[in-house]
């Protein structure tokens, strides 16, 4: 069955009517005046539009309002549009439903100098009127053009960042633009998603929440349900919005509106997008304008009170009104360095086309050079520093340890018990699923819908047999996804056949899940008590695998004989959700595995580039410490042999404050003197932290740790990840994260520049200012190089058009009309040369290439250090102009 959405736009003309007439009867002033001027028509029209625009809001929110999509049960959403749970759409339904949709994606004063004030007429002052009417003219038309070029350019980058989802369509699972989604589709949705149009969720974890901040503004994630839980459409938990994201969980929900006819976008429909905040360079120009129009207003209305105080009355037949009109805004329009404009616009497009070759895609362009005073890098490992090619090397038991080509053979003996219990915990706690449209190709090269652990988990199970076929022996009763916070997965499984109880599996860091589990497996398969002697052979060889920069994750399980604690609830997965959390205890190991995620082969050398341009690179990484400080070894974030520890700050901090802990956590963060102190005792200093460590620190704890040249903060969480960046800028750091996960996204928005990785999760790259589209780490260093660059080349441009375009030319006209000294130029040359010669001439400083030194300078302040400040108009009229004007002096009385 087909269906579509109509809506109804349509407004009663007569309350329409009686809108505008009660509007236009107003007694306000405006509208008396408005009576007797020919702006009356204007108004009226005005007042016309407004009504509409109300009009057509209120129908807007009637529209949202009488949606019932959440009211109809699952199988009735299913019949209404057309579509199954298993088998998806089908193509000729596909192709009517797109056919249908829409797409998912100062010359007055010269003038009148002329006449009526000129006379006699000078016809000198038309031509200068009627210059500078066409300077003003070709820069309009020159500034409109590189706007229009300047956008193109970011629809072309913007292009490059596509959003895909993984739809059923015939019985299969495949990825497809999101642009392509039609009504009806089934759509499954994961944490770190960005749901791609108004869904109707038919299935949903136990945890799967929703972020619908940017909608209802509650910070707080929304636990999604696939019932109805409210009558109003957008309150209801069984309705995920076009735009908002999931946070965690999974689930499964049927396409309701795309386009247009979704929530957001009817909303956008009606209403415009919320003005950004300014940015530095924004700031920065627009301090600079201020000063400069205030002084050339200044200039010229001293030279107009001078010809009237003094000339006009003691020398009545030297300057008319005429020629003084023309001098002063000849002197106003020299002080203004009319090729800014043109030159911001033109180092901005220069930028975006670099970026677009550097895939990169910069959100906001006035941001880049943000990037310029950034001082300190927090990174994220895995996908950003590492290639996110995760491969498990190892797999460990009690008594053992083996590579994986080791166990496939042990395995495929068919005599091993242990490696059974390893395999069917790999292949069935796994939150990733091999792409259908790719199963031909060899286990390397399959594409995986999944995260990168559990693709790497899912390989090293597709290895020693086809997960498939286990899939098929079993059936999931309840599953609980991974989620940073947790930092493990539970599965649930029963086999098809029956006649034994479920089996609880769970994967996840050793050191959360070790505090559950009572007994381990060695390498025959022989089930033992976990003790202290147990305990520590499991230990040691995590601390080996992990000293080698691998991945530890632990896998674990828990048989029920002679009981089943789940019968007869395995379709209430409230009740299961109970029942897990009380036997999630008393846990098997069954073995640990190691995983490998190499680093980017171009990761040690930006980091060697940043530090020697004054820039600290941080790792923030949620992996274990020493499996973090081994991959921060091999970046070279790490680079001292001796590394200090929690132990090492508590005592510095008790050594500089002795005593005053206990009364410094209102303090206000203070960086500069426990910063040097650290550096000038230890030269460069490193740390590794783990998350739990971070718990309970004072600020003066910080103002130690934040003065640390290399730092890596392991075992993060994302509030935890926020805090270090929090605290960063606290103490005058001007930072940027790079991260590609959800649990980066929090981290990512509190950063002075967030940049996300283009592999990496919807959830990161919307919180992110910019996207690394080819996921090359090595790009920010030219970011911040065009940061750098934009500042250089701007205070350039401007050190060469005020000395020359300004100063030099007041100071001949201050002395012709105080001295009667003769003009080395007439004023028209004088227009012609600060509005054409000069902007062509400052154009070309845009397009000089960086200083050779450019990043080996210590990053700006910009509390500090301004674009312009009194030096700098110091050295641009006080010493540069008057050495122009003196020389232009001597030259043309010579």
């Amino acid at each position: 069955t087909e269906h579509s959405i109509q809506l109804n736009r349509q407004v009663p003309h007569q309350s329409r009517q009686q809108s505008r007439i009660s509007r236009r009867s107003g007694t306000g002033w405006w509208e008396r005046l408005c009576r007797v001027l020919p702006l009356r028509k204007a108004y009226d029209q005005h007042q016309v539009d407004h009504a509409d625009q109300e009009a057509q809001l209120e129908a807007t929110a009637d529209e949202l309002s009488s949606l019932k999509f959440h009211l109809d049960s699952v199988d009735e959403t299913l019949t209404k549009f057309g579509t199954s749970r298993i088998q998806g759409l089908e193509d000729e339904a596909i192709k009517r439903r797109r056919e249908r949709d829409s797409p998912n994606v100062a010359a007055v004063f010269v003038w009148i100098s002329w006449k009526p004030l000129g006379n006699p007429t000078n016809p000198q002052y038309l031509a200068l009127g009627v210059t500078i009417f066409l300077v003003i003219a070709l820069q309009a038309s020159f500034s409109a053009y590189q706007e229009w070029t300047t956008s193109r350019i970011m629809a072309s980058i913007t292009s490059m960042l596509p959003t895909e989802s993984i739809v059923t369509r015939n019985g299969t699972m495949s990825k497809i633009m999101a642009a392509d989604l039609v009504q009806g589709d089934v759509v499954h949705v994961r944490g770190g998603d960005k749901i791609p149009a108004d869904l109707r969720l038919i299935e949903a974890s136990r945890d799967l929440r929703f972020d619908r901040s940017m909608l209802t503004g509650e910070s707080d994630a929304v636990v999604a349900t696939v019932n109805s839980t409210d009558e109003n459409y957008l309150e209801t938990r069984n309705i995920a919005v076009m735009g908002t994201h999931v946070t965690q969980g999974s689930g499964v929900g049927v396409v309701i509106g795309t386009g247009d006819s979704t929530v957001m976008g009817r909303i956008a429909k009606m209403t415009t997008s919320k003005g950004t905040e300014k940015t530095l360079l924004q700031i920065e120009i627009t301090r600079f304008v201020v000063v400069v129009a205030c002084l050339s207003l200044v200039i010229g209305t001293t030279l107009l009170v001078m010809w009237a105080a003094w000339l006009r009355k003691s020398y009545p037949t030297f300057l008319l009104l005429s020629d003084a009109l023309v001098n002063s805004t000849g002197v106003i329009i020299a002080f203004v360095p009319e090729g800014l404009p043109i030159c911001l616009m033109l180092i901005l497009t220069l930028i975006a086309k670099r970026m677009q070759r550097q895939n990169v895609l910069v959100k906001n362009l006035t941001t880049v050079k943000t990037l310029g005073f950034v001082n300190a890098i927090c990174s994220d490992k895995t996908g950003t520093l590492t290639q996110k090619l995760m491969t498990v090397v190892h797999a460990g038991f009690l008594d053992m340890s083996l590579t994986t080509n080791k166990l496939k053979t042990r395995y495929s003996s068919g005599q091993s018990a242990a490696v059974q219990r390893l395999y069917d915990t790999a292949a069935l706690c796994n939150g990733s699923t091999f792409d259908s449209q790719t199963m031909s190709l060899p286990i390397a090269d399959r594409r995986v819908n999944g995260d990168a652990t559990d693709t790497a988990i899912l390989r090293f199970a597709e290895h020693l047999r086809p997960v498939s076929q286990a899939q098929s022996e079993y059936r999931k009763l309840f599953e609980i996804p991974f989620n940073s916070k947790n930092k493990w997965m539970l599965s649930l499984q029963e086999r098809v056949e029956g006649g034994s109880a479920p089996v609880l599996l769970i994967k996840g860091a050793p050191d959360v899940l070790l505090p559950r589990c009572s007994f381990i497996q060695d390498s025959k398969g022989d089930v033992h008590v976990l003790d202290k002697n147990s305990l520590e052979q499991l230990m040691a060889l995590q601390r080996r695998w992990s000293g080698e920069g691998q991945r530890v994750l632990m896998l674990c399980r828990r048989e029920f004989h002679g009981s089943n604690p789940f019968a007869g609830r395995e379709d209430d997965p409230a009740e299961l959700e109970v029942i897990v959390a009380a036997h999630n205890t008393d846990l098997c190991i069954v073995g640990l595995v190691g995983i490998v995620d190499p680093p980017r082969k171009e990761i040690p050398s930006v980091v060697d580039i940043c530090r020697r341009a004054g820039i600290r690179v941080f790792m923030v990484t949620g992996d274990f410490a020493l499996t973090a400080a081994a991959i921060a070894r091999q970046c070279h974030i790490i680079t001292n042999d001796g590394v200090d520890s929690i132990v090492d700050i508590r005592a510095k901090a008790l050594e500089h404050a002795p005593g005053a802990l206990a009364d410094t956590r209102g303090e206000k963060p203070v960086l500069n003197e426990c910063a040097s102190q650290v550096q000038s005792n230890d030269g460069v200093t490193s740390l590794v932290l783990s998350g739990s460590e971070l718990v309970g620190l004072q600020a003066e704890h910080w103002n130690i740790i934040c003065g640390y040249s290399e730092i890596v903060f392991a075992r993060t969480t994302p509030e935890q990840k926020l805090l270090i960046v929090q605290e960063l800028r606290a103490r005058e750091n001007y930072v940027a994260v790079t991260g590609d996960g959800v649990n980066d996204s929090p981290a990512l928005k509190a950063a002075h520049i967030g940049v996300a990785m283009g592999g990496g999760s919807e959830v990161a790259k919307e919180a992110a200012d910019m996207v690394l589209l080819d996921n090359n780490f090595s790009s920010i260093v030219v970011a911040i190089e065009n940061g750098r660059l934009v500042f250089e080349n701007l205070k350039k441009v401007l050190l060469y058009l005020l000395p020359a375009g300004s100063f030099a030319e007041f100071v001949p006209m201050l002395l012709n009309m105080s001295l009667g000294v003769p003009l080395p130029l007439s004023v028209i040359f004088m227009i012609i040369i600060c509005m054409l010669t000069d902007v062509w001439a400052s154009i070309s400083l845009m397009y000089e290439s960086p200083e050779s030194d450019i990043m080996l300078r210590a990053p700006r302040n910009p509390k500090k250090e301004h674009l312009v400040n009194l030096k700098f108009f110091g050295q641009a009229y006080g010493f540069i102009g008057l050495m122009e004007a003196l020389f232009a002096h001597i030259i043309f009385f010579v």
